[in-house]
């Protein structure tokens, strides 16, 4: 029996299929552009494979509501071509086959639940900073879900005082930390690309301080068991060691928890690097289909 798996982010499909013990048989990678340009491509991909489902991890919003008229579609993402686009309707109409569905952030969680960082916990938080900035939570074993999935990159931050930048969020602007901690906000705030900013440039400090005050309410808010930093971002800077400064500087002691006092395991990259939501999305979709 053979699964697919999609991990859609901002940036690219990965899509491959995995047997039911969730070992990959074959990936293919398709850039996130439009609709018209990308689901084509995916739909192509899947056809002829004999796969039995298909578990898909979705940047958002996306409406996670069986009941709703829109489950299954993207909403108000700052990507306008893909706005109240039917992924799952589109997907379903062509390949006739289950599919499960949720935020590609909950299921990077998840992957390194299972096979990852934070494999044997109960508790954990994933947290992406690149092009924009997502989160997803796994809580006594279970996917986060509400009203809808957890938006963790727009929650409120305190400003830096030295930071006059005025943030990218088209809904937010610079109160959320998505706003000001993502890739455009950093090349938009000094007019130079990520890569070109050297490792003791301020940019990294300022990073730090909006990711740590981000962490410190998720913390006091989920107290996880491990917290995993992915995404392009947490690839520059020496970013890793200023936030775990910036976390215990913010908690100031409150907090005394193993996991605190030993922070340098517990603020960590993920061990399955960028494939993390795509073996979420294999999981939930192996998981999924036994069930049912």
């Amino acid at each position: 029996m053979k699964f697919g798996a999609i991990d859609a982010s901002g940036n690219r499909f990965l899509c491959g299929i995995t047997t039911e013990n969730g070992d990959t048989i074959d990936k293919a990678v398709f850039l996130t552009k439009t609709p018209a340009k990308t689901i084509p491509q995916v739909i192509e991909y899947f056809k002829g494979k004999d796969i039995s489902a298909l578990g898909l991890g979705c940047f958002g919003p996306i409406d996670l509501d069986p009941t709703s008229k829109t489950y299954g579609y993207i909403k108000s993402t700052p990507k306008i071509s893909w706005q109240d686009f039917d992924i799952v309707g589109t997907l379903k109409s062509a390949l006739d086959i289950p599919i499960f569905f949720d935020s590609h952030t909950n299921l990077a969680a998840l992957g390194e639940t299972i096979w990852g960082a934070a494999k044997n916990l109960k508790t954990t938080v994933y947290l992406t900073i690149g092009n924009g900035v997502g989160g997803g939570a796994i809580v006594e074993n279970q996917l986060v879900h509400g009203m809808m999935h957890p938006e963790m990159g727009h929650i409120f931050i305190n400003r830096h005082p030295r930071d006059k930048f005025v943030g990218t969020c088209p809904f937010h602007g610079g109160n959320c930390l998505e706003g000001m901690a993502s890739i455009p906000a950093i090349e938009r705030r000094w007019n130079k690309s990520l890569a070109s900013l050297s490792t003791d440039h301020m940019t990294w400090d300022l990073e730090a301080f909006y990711i740590g005050h981000a962490i410190v309410n998720y913390i006091l808010v989920l107290a996880p068991e491990k917290i995993i930093l992915g995404g392009l971002v947490m690839k520059y800077g020496n970013l890793y060691p200023k936030i775990r400064k910036e976390v215990k500087k913010l908690l100031n002691g409150y907090v005394k928890t193993p996991q605190i006092k030993n922070i340098d395991d517990y603020i960590v990259p993920p061990d399955l690097g960028e494939q993390s939501g795509f073996f979420g999305a294999a999981a939930l979709c192996i998981r999924k289909y036994k069930q049912d």
